[in-house]
């Protein structure tokens, strides 16, 4: 893991490389996303068995992973999506509720279905999905953020949320909202990795990826798929970790 990407070719220190068994696309579901789920709710999640947790995004690349590591601590999986075809998958990865949220109200069933609110949120989406993460928040609850998705095509790459009522929501129910950023906790990145490793070896782990087979220019293949790739996933059509294939055409000289 380190910075530059879009090429077919890198120049990384040893140190930032990690080992793996094979080259399969599923392990590089794991090298940011899958890490980013495990110790973010290994840190801050507290999660224990009997806990509700709302996982938002829950189909998509580190969504996946939220929902089956607080199914595997045996705690009550919520999972927003967008299409019966995420519901589903959701439902094979341990979610016990998904919900789509072009079907239903988010909000709604949140409040007839949880009326003492969730114990943890793992919110990616930013904006108004925030908002009614942190009103779902129960007493005590846990809201942890890792990203706006949202909000990044937009000029400030910043999704509004309604802020002024913050302070006055987390006093009344002693709830909390921390941020979480990788590189912040790279200290336990190499055991998180190893971690993960053994568990898709064991088959306890799915690593869903996405190479974009069902969009409509079939999947993505070449450099040249990329922005393909980047607009499929900001059209919310991905299921699983976007994944681009790069064809071996580019003779080393090393």
């Amino acid at each position: 893991m380190a910075l530059g990407s879009f090429a077919e070719y890198t120049v990384v220190p040893a140190s930032m490389a990690t080992p793996v068994p094979s080259v399969k696309p599923e392990y590089l579901t794991l090298v940011v996303s899958g890490t980013t789920a495990y110790i973010s709710l290994k840190e801050l999640g507290g999660l224990s068995e009997g806990k509700k947790v709302l996982v938002t995004a829950a189909a998509g690349g580190t969504g996946q992973f939220a929902v089956q590591l607080a199914h595997k601590a045996k705690c009550h999986v919520i999972g927003t999506c967008s299409s019966d075809e995420k519901a589903a998958f959701l439902k094979s990865i341990g979610c016990d509720r998904p919900i789509n949220y072009n079907a239903e109200s988010v909000g709604d069933v949140l409040k007839r279905e949880y009326p003492q609110g969730v114990d943890v949120v793992y919110e990616s989406v930013g904006g108004a999905m925030f908002d009614l993460a942190l009103n779902a928040l129960a007493v005590k609850g846990q809201l942890i953020v890792i990203g706006f998705l949202s909000a990044y095509q937009t000029p400030t790459g910043l999704s509004r949320v309604k802020a002024g009522t913050l302070p006055a929501k987390l006093l009344k129910k002693s709830a909390s909202v921390r941020g979480y950023f990788l590189n912040h906790y790279l200290s336990e990145y190499e055991a998180a990795m190893d971690h993960l490793l053994k568990m898709y070896a064991g088959g306890d782990l799915v690593c869903e990826v996405d190479l974009g087979g069902r969009s409509a220019e079939g999947r993505f293949t070449g450099l040249q798929s990329v922005f393909r790739a980047v607009d499929y996933m900001y059209m919310g059509k991905n299921t699983g970790k976007i994944v681009v294939e790069l064809p071996h055409s580019v003779n080393s000289k090393l």
